[in-house]
């Protein structure tokens, strides 16, 4: 059996000041305990505009602090959103995250339930499932060595060399 803690990174109301700041220096010291007492994984979803809900647009870069405080725990987006962020701005943040904890990443894509969350970059309810099946299939070729290209609906990226490419082979796991 395997332990690990998830984050959603909640903040009810009411705001004081400091409170996001306390938020995010709480959840680093716990998944830095969690490292200590043998937790096999963090995850810490995406969330955009939830805002009791989530304050976590930006996993990436709370795993990546959490990668500098911990050595064994693997780290884990649960998830990406591929429906709101570009496919090669994904490939590249999950290998630089993969770099920095010496290849203790964990890749969990999704779409959003939310319309709330979809909106405001332009995706909608019926469109989100036909926008993340084309993000993953742009996605996983950029982690092989050698440049990549993908023509879609959505996005036109040319060919070329993502980098960084992941320390784990052919990819975190999904």
């Amino acid at each position: 059996m395997k332990f690990g803690i998830f984050y959603e990174l909640q903040l009810p109301r009411p705001w004081a000041p400091g409170d996001e700041h306390r938020l995010y220096q709480n959840a680093l010291d716990q998944v830095e305990l969690a490292d200590r007492l043998g937790y096999d994984h963090a995850w810490q979803v995406e969330h955009h505009f939830l805002e009791e809900y989530s304050h976590s647009p930006s996993p990436e870069s709370f795993l990546a602090a959490a990668s500098q405080r911990t050595k064994n725990i693997r780290l884990g987006h649960g998830i990406f959103q591929v429906t709101t962020n570009h496919p090669t701005r994904v490939a590249e943040r999950v290998a630089t995250l993969d770099l920095l904890s010496n290849g203790r990443c964990e890749f969990g894509m999704g779409e959003s339930a939310s319309i709330t969350e979809l909106e405001p970059f332009g995706v909608t309810m019926e469109n989100k499932r036909e926008i993340f099946e084309e993000a993953v299939r742009a996605i996983m070729p950029m982690f092989k060595d050698g440049p990549s290209e993908h023509a879609g609906k959505t996005w036109n990226i040319p060919l070329r060399m993502v980098v960084p490419k992941p320390l784990q082979k052919p990819h975190p796991p999904l």
